[in-house]
């Protein structure tokens, strides 16, 4: 018989075939807690860090050292590797994230996840003989209905906010910590059992089938960290060598989530998950070559880690955490290189890859940086949009077929973009927002109809240009020289507009509403000179129809480029500031509204 199968089982070495299923219902039980709590703690984080986690990931460098203390702290956060991963898959593939900049990030968070396992750790001082009284208050049967009151008398008193984030915080901690008990509770006769501990055995004398389980155990669950939880509440089974290959399996297991989240991704979003995948199978090679030869060169050492029941919850904690650092030392200055295998395994294919979504889903597992990438979209949008409009204003000095047509697809593809922000925003509302991200969404809601809108008079001046073409008509020289006013006064409210959003400049937002002003001053002045040459027959009926639609035309970007600025305001200052009073009061003695104002009107003079 095969020597790892060579010991003897009798059937009294196991448990009434009832006991194993009520064991493994209880595990199950204690692991759904486990992932719930986990999943509770990591979201209040989230929103908790809320645009400060926004703020961190907008800086990213390409320096490999800010992206690695980065993954870290933000796994740290969330408590998910995983959920970093994937976060990471999903600005790789919308363009935010550069290959080089992800790798970094990836391998920090590798050692991120390693804290998840340090505080489940702490459930097994529950085991610990403990002889001093004030040492009762560590274990966490102690303090665990501390947490869980004030948890529940936050979440349910407290406003929203971070009060009532902490709340949550606390609350899903204690799940989680009772998860974990329950799961070591139900494990707990297994492990008493002879014949349960002979099986175990199988992974000190196999490290291929140890590696095997932790990777399929952390697949199936899709948490490294509720795999690590489940070995823990079982590691004085096992002797601290067989929780070796396991720990390194876990490690393999946490990419499947990544590898699945990257289905449908770019090619550069696919590499970053290989990224992810090579790092710890390289990793997992490399440790199991450096610590099977030790243990077959040092006897002291091997017979150390072959010790029955070494194991504890504790010792797999610094093997998880070892085991990265090792990692860590060993391939971080080889960073590059793993990109490029990354590269070698996902080739070019010859020609441009086109980004099928700028705004990756995987971004809503964190709202508040998806509601980023969602605005960063939007500046996008804005420029074409104000392109559309520059462009047909270049038509009245002189007129070109190509220049209505590009304007025409411009206006489709700022449609396209509205839709697809839109959808998204709409998206995103449905996660749960702070009070800040679900304001700036509806903000941008707005802004984004606003830029559609703008598109769309581009076209309607198109259209009348196109008419002045068709039946002759040409306005006079003052009708001329006054729309050229009233152009150049909407080419400059236009592109304060777009600047102003697109680099979030305030000074310049506050600068539009006294330029609208002046633009509608414009309008009426102009709406009467016609009528006046109306009167003295210097123009006809036909000119005043044409005129009519472009004027109004005009007055309406100028509104829109008003509420666009009202937005970007209200977005700088949400919980001081309402867009509607803050326009009324500026046109109410605002003495440098007049300024700018007065500073207008005589640049834009008829």
């Amino acid at each position: 018989m095969n020597s790892l199968f060579s010991f003897a089982l009798d059937a009294s070495d196991f448990l009434k075939p009832s006991d194993y299923i009520l064991a493994i219902l209880g595990l199950f039980c204690g692991l759904a807690l486990f992932l719930y709590g986990m999943n509770t703690m990591g979201d209040a984080l989230k929103r908790s860090a809320g645009s400060g986690l926004k703020a961190i990931l907008g800086k990213m460098t390409s320096n490999p050292v800010s992206g690695f203390l980065l993954g870290l702290a933000v796994t740290a956060v969330i408590q998910s590797s995983s959920a970093t991963t994937v976060m990471v898959v999903g600005f790789v593939n919308s363009g935010t994230m550069t290959l080089l900049q992800a790798t970094g990030v990836i391998i920090g968070a590798n050692v991120g996840t390693a804290v998840t396992a340090w505080i489940t750790a702490t459930n097994s001082l529950n085991d610990m003989a403990v002889s001093l009284d004030w040492l009762e208050w560590l274990k966490p049967d102690s303090w665990m209905p501390i947490l869980a009151v004030v948890g529940i008398i936050l979440t349910m008193f407290a406003k929203r906010g971070k009060k009532k984030d902490i709340g949550f915080i606390l609350l899903g901690f204690a799940v989680l910590m009772t998860g974990m008990s329950m799961m070591s509770d139900s494990i707990k006769p297994l492990t008493e059992q002879e014949g349960f501990k002979n099986i175990l055995l199988l992974f000190n004398n196999n490290p291929i089938l140890g590696i095997l389980v932790g990777l399929v155990l952390t697949a199936i669950v899709q948490s490294s960290s509720a795999s690590v939880g489940i070995l823990q509440t079982m590691a004085t089974s096992f002797s601290i060598g067989g929780l070796v290959p396991i720990i390194m399996g876990q490690n393999i297991g946490t990419c499947v989530t990544a590898l699945l989240s990257s289905i449908g991704a770019n090619k550069n979003g696919r590499r970053a998950a290989l990224v992810h995948l090579y790092f710890n199978i390289i990793g997992v090679i490399v440790v199991s070559i450096l610590f099977y030869t030790l243990k077959a060169l040092i006897a002291p050492f091997a017979a150390f880690l072959d010790a029955p029941g070494s194991g504890s919850a504790l010792n797999v904690a610094i093997i998880h955490t070892l085991f990265k650092i090792v990692c860590v030392a060993i391939l971080f200055p080889c960073y590059k290189l793993l990109v490029k295998l990354a590269c070698l395994t996902v080739k070019d294919k010859g020609e441009e890859e086109e980004v099928t979504s700028l705004m990756d889903e995987r971004l809503l597992d964190t709202p508040t940086v998806a509601v980023d990438r969602a605005a960063q979209v939007a500046g996008t949008m804005a420029e074409l949009s104000g392109k559309s409009m520059l462009d047909a204003l270049t038509l009245f000095d002189s007129y070109d077929p190509k220049v209505c047509d590009s304007v025409r697809d411009l206006e489709g593809k700022v449609d396209n973009y509205e839709d697809s922000i839109g959808s998204y925003l709409v998206k995103v509302s449905a996660c749960n927002l702070d009070q800040r991200d679900s304001e700036q969404v509806t903000k941008l809601l707005h802004i984004i109809g606003d830029y559609e809108r703008i598109s769309d008079h581009a076209v309607n001046i198109v259209e009348s240009v196109e008419e002045m073409k068709d039946k002759k008509i040409s306005f006079s020289q003052d009708a001329q020289r006054e729309l050229e006013v009233l152009r150049a006064a909407v080419k400059e409210v236009l592109t304060v507009t777009i600047d102003a959003y697109v680099n979030n400049d305030l000074s310049k937002a506050a600068a539009i509403e006294p330029l609208e002003q002046v633009v509608d001053d414009l309008r009426d002045r102009i709406r009467l000179n016609h009528i006046l040459r109306l009167q003295k027959s210097e123009c006809t009926i036909e000119h005043g129809f044409v005129l009519s639609d472009l004027l109004t035309n005009f007055e309406r970007v100028a509104d829109h480029c008003s509420n666009i600025a009202g937005c970007i305001i209200e977005i700088s200052a949400y919980d001081a500031l309402d867009m509607h009073k803050y326009l009324a009061d500026i046109k109410q003695g605002s003495e440098e509204y007049e300024q700018k104002y007065k500073a207008y009107s005589a640049k834009y003079s008829i």
